[in-house]
């Protein structure tokens, strides 16, 4: 298998001086994990160098996995900034269709991710459809739903969605709306997977579109120290790394808090912090962090149009630090807070206190 791998690099190696003459056959030959870790290291070692080489591999005629692969280490390259020069649009289908988006509603995004959109579109006829999608930054689309409608069905569920939404929904300027879907498709097409069955009559509607690049700078170290205090929001309850994930981590803790054995306090507490450390070390590696720092981003803008700018510039604060790759996330007080709250709720779960299924940060609705 090393000696696979070390044809396939050079293959890639090779390439960068002209793409077209890319040969895929030891790619090929590869099994997924290691076609994924070479594709990886490449990208790694090329940087802006490796996106042609990359884009060639996608083609349709290529085997399956390799564009897979392929597709994922183009979008890992785009997460760190390094994205291809932006092709000419297409288009719009909805300008040939003659439907327009009209109006656009995004709520704040939860634990796992989730975010309700909805758009809404005027027809030919100058009648309303209305799409309402569940959206998620690890997985895509999760959910579709939505049809014809009128306005004042439309406003009757505006306002039983503010009634009992739990999140803080807002109306927002329509290119907003289509980002937030845009960011869900482009994440499909990286992982080679598909939105639902029921997306599909929407689909045409709709382009990929990547993320926004997240600030840069330096974060204001007092803010960074009190963002933890986002987590007691109402809207941030259900922020924290998944339960399942540190159920072991948390099983260690109870144990030595219920061990036997005599040992002082500072200890027991000295121990605890060593299965914090490594709980964030593990389950906050770079695509953690910048997934965590986008969803701090959206709040940002959240706390804004709620009008609550000290929160923002808590979160912004927060945001900037998680994605400084100088910073360590084990020494980041926002990620500890996750990490802690995490392995709080798993033991409450180990107690029997709580179920698995109430507190899972599985991808889903908001």
């Amino acid at each position: 298998m090393d000696a696979d791998v070390t044809a396939a690099r050079r293959a890639l190696d090779a390439a960068v001086a002209d793409p077209a003459r890319l040969d895929t056959a030891p790619l090929a030959a590869l099994d997924a994990d290691a076609l994924d870790a070479t594709l990886r290291a490449f990208a790694d070692a090329q940087g802006a160098a490796a996106l042609p080489v990359l884009e060639a591999l996608t083609g349709a005629r290529l085997d399956r996995g390799v564009r897979k692969a392929a597709r994922l280490a183009v979008y890992r390259l785009g997460q760190r900034g390094v994205a291809p020069p932006p092709r000419p649009a297409p288009k719009p289908v909805v300008e040939r269709r003659q439907e327009r988006v009209t109006r656009g509603w995004v709520s704040a995004v939860d634990g796992s991710g989730s975010r309700a959109v909805w758009v809404l579109f005027e027809t030919a006829t100058g009648g309303l459809e209305l799409c309402s999608l569940i959206v998620n930054d690890e997985v895509g689309v999760v959910d579709a739903a939505g049809g014809e409608i009128t306005r004042k069905r439309l406003e009757t569920e505006l306002a039983a969605l503010r009634a009992s939404q739990k999140l803080p929904w807002l109306e927002v300027e329509p290119p907003r709306a289509l980002q937030a879907v845009g960011e869900a498709l482009a994440l499909h097409r990286a992982r080679g997977t598909s939105p639902p069955a029921a997306f599909q009559r929407w689909e045409r509607l709709f382009a990929p579109a990547e993320p926004a690049p997240l600030a840069t700078g330096e974060a204001d170290p007092s803010a960074v120290e009190q963002a933890p205090a986002l987590l007691e929001l109402p809207e941030m309850v259900g922020w924290f790394l998944d339960p399942e994930r540190v159920q072991g981590d948390a099983l260690e803790i109870l144990q030595g808090r219920e061990s036997k054995l005599v040992v002082s306090d500072q200890i027991k507490a000295e121990r605890e912090a060593a299965v914090l450390d490594r709980v964030i070390e593990r389950e906050m590696d770079d695509e953690a962090r910048r997934r965590w720092a986008r969803r701090l981003a959206e709040m940002v803008f959240v706390f804004h149009a709620t009008k609550r700018p000290e929160q923002a510039a808590l979160a912004e604060a927060a945001a900037r630090a998680l994605a400084d790759r100088t910073r360590e996330a084990r020494t980041d007080p926002f990620a500890r807070a996750l990490a802690q709250r995490a392995l709080d709720i798993a033991a409450e779960v180990a107690l029997g206190r709580l179920s698995a299924a109430e507190v899972s940060r599985k991808p889903g609705g908001p």
